[in-house]
């Protein structure tokens, strides 16, 4: 079982009710972070101790306030930690359930991803004993199938790279050009075409600046 335990989480009752959830587990030693530049500091600080953490807790999503943080998403302090200390264990604890957000943090080799609702306690725990005794990945079993081959109606990253570069004011007629610049293929104007219209299904949306709105309230751009 892990020892030192370290949760990034900026509200304060799920803080509480994940602690009381560890110390239940019999983890002793526990920490909090509601900043991920804290975060990243405890765990720089422990390694440099010689007390390292051997389980992070982290969620996707945290709201901005009056401090100015150089770190603003688990995504990206999860990327900096496998810097740091590419062993650590990771979970993230999140709403998160689009595929396109989860898939790629088990290819950044995080360790079980647990999806916040009415039955995410028990998940935890079994999380945690999943990736301490059995040493195998773990996720919510409603969203399992996320981490399996792709299916036909899912977004990809060519699908976010679109969507980004619309989101910066390219026009779709100019896709193909653009598309050409930065060497992404293909890129021809049917393909753009189709993509667009495809992604405008996915995500309900009436318009381009409609999906370009909806993608940024989903935290995609």
């Amino acid at each position: 079982m892990f020892n030192k335990v370290l949760i990034t989480e900026d509200f304060d009752t799920i803080n509480i009710a994940l602690t009381q959830t560890l110390h239940e587990m019999g983890i002793a030693s526990i920490e909090n972070a509601k900043y991920c530049d804290d975060a990243l500091l405890k765990i720089k600080k422990a390694r440099q101790e010689n007390e390292p953490f051997d389980l992070l807790i982290c969620d996707l999503s945290f709201n901005l306030d009056h401090r100015d943080v150089k770190i603003k998403s688990g995504d990206e302090l999860i990327g900096l930690i496998r810097k740091e200390q590419p062993n650590l264990k990771i979970i993230v604890y999140s709403i998160e359930d689009k595929s396109f957000r989860i898939k790629p943090l088990f290819e950044n080799n995080i360790n079980a991803f647990v999806h916040k609702g009415r039955n995410s306690i028990s998940q935890l725990k079994t999380a945690i004993e999943t990736i301490a005794v059995d040493n195998r990945q773990y996720i919510s079993p409603h969203l399992a199938e996320i981490i399996k081959d792709k299916p036909k109606q899912e977004i990809d990253q060519y699908d976010l790279q679109l969507i980004k570069q619309l989101s910066l004011g390219f026009s779709q007629e100019k896709m193909d050009e653009r598309f050409r610049e930065l060497g992404i293929t293909p890129n021809g104007k049917s393909t753009i075409e189709k993509r667009v219209y495809k992604l405008k299904e996915y995500f309900k949306a009436n318009n381009t600046t409609h999906l370009i709105s909806i993608a940024k309230d989903l935290g995609i751009v």
